[in-house]
């Protein structure tokens, strides 16, 4: 596990956006940033030194009917079932692509967060992620990171727990 007092006080632009977010929220959780990319749930559980498991990833699909944004927060070892998303959302979703993520978010993929993004978005929450202790979600970049319980991830996010693999 990384030392948080051995890490620089100051954040990129994208995490202390993130920051401030999450505290306007109510939240007092601590973006921090590594000196290893956490782009990946892969690097960003060694970069952490937890298992993949606990990484809650944030991952953007379109409705492939609306056009609307829709967010998944994953367990970093799993994959989203496309077909059991569309039944929990209502309609067939696709891939976002890069430029969707950015303008629904605000941010890029590898750094997007569960929460704290530029429009409101329907949320779906990978129900392995509630059997651990603690986890860990992306926070604006992709060597920012902030630590939560899968509890408080349910406070924040308001989302729906479904199973997605």
């Amino acid at each position: 596990m990384f030392k948080e007092d051995a890490l620089p006080a100051n954040l990129s632009p994208n995490a202390q956006r993130c920051q401030d977010a999450l505290n306007r929220l109510g939240f007092t959780f601590q973006v921090v940033e590594l000196p290893q990319s956490t782009r990946s749930a892969k690097e960003a559980a060694a970069a952490i030194g937890c298992r993949v498991e606990q990484i809650a990833k944030s991952l953007v699909f379109r409705g492939a009917s609306s056009g609307r944004p829709l967010l998944v927060i994953a367990s970093g070892a799993n994959r989203v079932n496309e077909e059991l998303l569309a039944a929990a959302c209502g309609e067939p979703v696709e891939k976002a692509d890069a430029d969707f993520v950015q303008q629904a978010t605000g941010y890029s993929i590898g750094g997007v967060p569960p929460a704290a993004h530029r429009q409101p978005l329907p949320t779906y929450l990978d129900r392995d992620l509630l059997q651990h202790t603690d986890i860990w979600a992306a926070a604006g970049s992709p060597f920012a990171v902030f630590h939560l319980t899968p509890q408080e991830l349910l406070a924040l996010t308001h989302g729906v727990v479904i199973d997605i693999h």
